[in-house]
């Protein structure tokens, strides 16, 4: 498939920018791929699809606060730092996004905090993610790590043109969010609320959870009409050999296991070892699902609503199928679903 067929005209009022009052009270739009149909629910119906033996897969990855506010030397120009990812503990450091981007040189030092509490420099500027950064912190790397987060801020993404307000420290997490690594929220996990999770395990559906810490390939411009040429960046995803368990289980008995999220349904498709298997694993991974694909395990899907072209909704039109999330997207935007991140919720049956 090429990639001017992900296309479609999506209204900008469409694109959610604050969370619901409630995770749960979500618009929910069910897909049926045996029969073709499209049914219209709120999210906490969910808990009608599903049976005893169940099992949902939840990526728990925790979301850190990545964009931080700093300074150059000298200049005094104010630059905004994307903490991607870490590359060396001991040495502090890590890859970076920097904004405005033709400011910054190697060898240039970067202040951060009201009391120039954080100092960074710029030790290479020539990889395929941006920057290299070096922070100079003398102190234990706990302590390192607590200034990090006290500078940063939650890394809404930028579409969503407005300032971090306080409830997005919570609302741009799961409830079940552990380890954290992830610069963009798993955001179909984010419509449950604990007390959907009780009722779900209460009509005896289980939950297996994976880990794959989201990366920026998410949010990249794919610049390729040919989607066979388009590498996605790696992500870090670890699978436990007792979750693996849980999972292999589920499907050994026939019942359903449902991915939640692009990033947990990636995570799965990277541990397939045969059809309905998967085994643990600590890897990285930059698997990139589009039409046409054959998915190993998960026999339903939830995700959200997705923007134009964007590598989330072609996997989620791998499994759907192509036509029909269209005539779903359309009947969505002509029903004023809420897209993208604080969007209203789909499955995929």
């Amino acid at each position: 498939m090429k990639l001017s067929q992900f296309r479609f005209n999506l209204p900008p009022n469409l694109i959610a920018s604050h969370p619901p009052k409630n995770r749960d009270e979500s618009r929910l739009m069910v897909l049926n791929r045996k029969d073709q149909t499209i049914e219209h629910r709120i999210f906490k119906d969910i808990l009608e699809y599903f049976r005893d033996g169940d099992v949902f897969v939840l990526n728990n990855t925790k979301v850190f606060p990545a964009r931080m506010y700093g300074e150059k030397e000298k200049t005094g120009a104010k630059i905004e730092v994307f903490l991607l990812r870490e590359l060396n503990r001991e040495s502090r450091l890590w890859d970076v996004l920097v904004d405005p981007a033709r400011k910054i040189r190697i060898g240039n030092k970067l202040y951060f905090g009201d009391d120039d509490s954080l100092v960074a420099e710029v030790i290479d500027n020539t990889t395929s993610r941006g920057r290299t950064l070096r922070f100079l912190f003398d102190g234990p790397y706990e302590e390192f790590k607590k200034t990090i987060q006290g500078l940063g801020k939650t890394p809404l993404p930028k579409i969503h043109d407005r300032a971090v307000e306080p409830e997005d420290e919570e609302r741009y997490q799961t409830i079940y969010a552990k380890h954290e690594g992830a610069i963009a929220a798993p955001t179909a996990g984010m419509h449950f609320s604990r007390e959907l999770m009780k009722r779900l395990e209460i009509i005896g559906v289980s939950f297996a959870e994976v880990t794959l810490h989201t990366g920026m390939g998410n949010f990249r411009t794919i610049e390729v009409e040919d989607l066979t040429k388009h590498k996605m960046d790696s992500e870090e995803m670890y699978i436990t050999a007792d979750n693996a368990e849980i999972i292999n289980a589920a499907k050994a008995r026939r019942n359903s296991v449902v991915a939640v999220g692009t990033t947990t349904m990636k995570a799965l498709e990277s541990a397939v070892t045969m059809p309905n298997h998967i085994k643990a694993v600590s890897q990285w991974t930059n698997k990139f699902i589009f039409p046409p694909y054959d998915f190993g395990m998960a026999d339903a899907m939830i995700t959200n609503f997705h923007l134009p072209k964007s590598p989330m909704m072609m996997q989620v039109a791998a499994f759907a199928d192509y036509d029909f999330l269209m005539k779903a997207y359309k009947e969505a935007i002509t029903n004023k679903y809420r897209f993208f991140t604080y969007g209203d919720a789909m499955l995929i049956l």
